[in-house]
């Protein structure tokens, strides 16, 4: 082979290299411009995600499955098909799920979870948050709350969500397994359900009337389905996590998980359509 032939290889293969470089270059900026809004959900455990850091060094099947906050389920809600005719979102929906088992308002901005979402809120993202279950728990002191604190710290949350350009909305807490009165299932949030309904009207913030909309969905159901498929109500010896069953009748199973959390998504989709 001749020294000219071998410089007009060596030309073209040093061509090659140089497009394909340039075609990653703009295949990875093309990624980077890819446009995000993020959905941070603050709330707690009927909200949380069980998976990943939220027991660090534990095996979430082993320890905690079935359990599942509905948030843990959301993401997959926010496919690009189920997207379409929703322009004030961006490319892509990212969830980012703080919500955290045993935390009220109050726990939830002591400990700087709040601070921490806070930090990162960038505009147009979205805060969900539901609280209410332990806010109202005057048995546990730790994180009780009265409605007047309640109402403040969804104030608090409200204010520093817009001041960084974010969109809050509020959620009321999810039904409770209980009480049932000849077929129907009521509220057992008292005023903790009313309270985050007045603060959005107050501030002229969109909520989701989650309360209702569960109590309603459930009694449909009917007690002894919704027992049996939603909430964590498990007989002995089917999960390795609850080899003795369990009764609970206020965190859910992943149907019952994955139905609150389609409430949450049509609401949302609503909202966001109106705005």
């Amino acid at each position: 082979m001749n020294q000219p032939f071998n410089h007009i290889i060596l030309f073209l293969v040093a061509v090659f290299l140089l497009s394909s470089c340039q075609s990653q270059n703009v295949i990875t900026k093309n990624k980077n411009d890819k446009k995000i809004t993020h959905i941070y959900l603050i709330g707690d455990s009927t909200m949380a995600d069980y998976t990943g850091n939220y027991e660090p060094g534990k095996d979430y099947m082993k320890v905690r499955y079935p359990i599942t906050g509905w948030g843990q389920v959301f993401q997959p809600f926010f496919v690009k098909d189920s997207l379409n005719g929703l322009s004030a979102l961006k490319d892509s929906v990212k969830i980012d799920d703080r919500a955290h088992g045993g935390r009220s308002t109050r726990t939830f901005f002591q400990e700087g979870r709040w601070r921490s979402v806070y930090e990162n809120l960038k505009p147009n993202d979205y805060v969900i948050m539901q609280f209410g279950h332990n806010d109202g728990s005057e048995k546990h002191i730790d994180r009780y709350v009265n409605i007047q604190g309640y109402k403040e710290f969804l104030r608090l949350f409200v204010i520093q969500t817009i001041q960084k350009g974010g969109k809050p909305i509020i959620v009321t807490p999810v039904a409770r397994n209980f009480p049932w009165k000849d077929g129907k299932l009521e509220n057992v949030h008292g005023e903790y359900w009313q309270a985050p309904i007045d603060i959005a009207k107050e501030m002229n913030v969109p909520y989701i009337d989650l309360n209702k909309m569960s109590i309603d969905f459930f009694t449909k159901k009917g007690q002894d389905y919704v027992s049996s498929h939603y909430f964590m109500n498990l007989p002995e010896g089917v999960y390795e996590a609850y080899p003795k069953g369990q009764k609970d009748n206020t965190h859910f199973q992943p149907e019952g998980a994955k139905v609150v959390a389609q409430m949450v998504f049509t609401a949302f989709k609503k909202i966001i359509k109106t705005k």
